[in-house]
């Protein structure tokens, strides 16, 4: 199986709006999709990213990562998959989808050599 990166992208808190019950509902559903991946042995990991971030391009340091706010990414998920298609019918089921945010797919290159530093 290869390795996707499924970058979670959207235009701010996309949870803002909703309800202190739809928000836990939404949360069961991530609880339900993240425990779904690590039970099928699928998960490789993931986090939500906070806010602090900066961009680097030569001697040029900007605040934050993105050229403008409708485009933040907000966390990330590794999973394990046999094709693009089959990473993308799982990142179908993300939850963010629902929200309006969108799931960016992306296959890691496990040709590139490691280092140990």
């Amino acid at each position: 199986m290869n390795e996707y990166l499924m970058l979670m992208r959207n235009d701010g808190n996309p949870m803002a709006g909703l309800s202190p019950e739809e928000m836990q509902a939404h949360l069961q559903r991530w609880t339900e999709w993240m425990g779904g991946l690590a039970a099928a042995g699928r998960l490789v990991g993931g986090r939500p990213l906070g806010s602090g971030a900066a961009c680097v391009r030569e001697e040029l340091v900007t605040d934050g990562p993105y050229a403008e706010a409708k485009d933040v990414v907000g966390g990330y998920v590794i999973v394990a998959c046999e094709s693009l298609e089959h990473a993308i019918e799982t990142a179908r089921g993300c939850p963010v989808v629902e929200l309006g945010s969108v799931v960016e797919v992306r296959e890691t290159d496990s040709n590139v050599l490691e280092t140990d530093g």
